[in-house]
């Protein structure tokens, strides 16, 4: 799996240099952040509509989307899949509860 996720983060960073009309990646970079966070709210909420609907193919194209969008996310930040996988692995055994005490939320 995470395999998959470093080849997209690879052509995610390529697509940092692409001219905006040759790649829709590209032009989402060239829109700048704001132009990404749009498109993240409105895959999650194209996401909880999917959920809602109660259709499992939906639900995965959908969060497919939200996916992909929050791995360009990333690539903007200057991080890559990895930080998310080691930072899930981190909590990997604590109880949520736990993890969110830590956090003082």
């Amino acid at each position: 799996m995470s395999d998959l996720l470093a080849r997209l983060a690879e052509v995610l960073e390529a697509r940092k240099g692409a001219d905006p009309d040759s790649s829709y990646v590209a032009r989402l970079y060239d829109k700048g952040l704001d132009a990404i966070l749009k498109k993240i709210g409105e895959e999650a909420t194209e996401t909880v509509m999917a959920a809602k609907d109660g259709e499992p193919e939906k639900l995965v194209y959908e969060i497919a989307d939200l996916w992909f969008h929050s791995l360009v996310l990333l690539a903007h930040q200057g991080l890559k899949p990895q930080d998310v996988l080691d930072e899930l692995d981190r909590r990997f055994g604590l109880s949520g509860l736990e993890e969110k005490a830590r956090r003082g939320k």
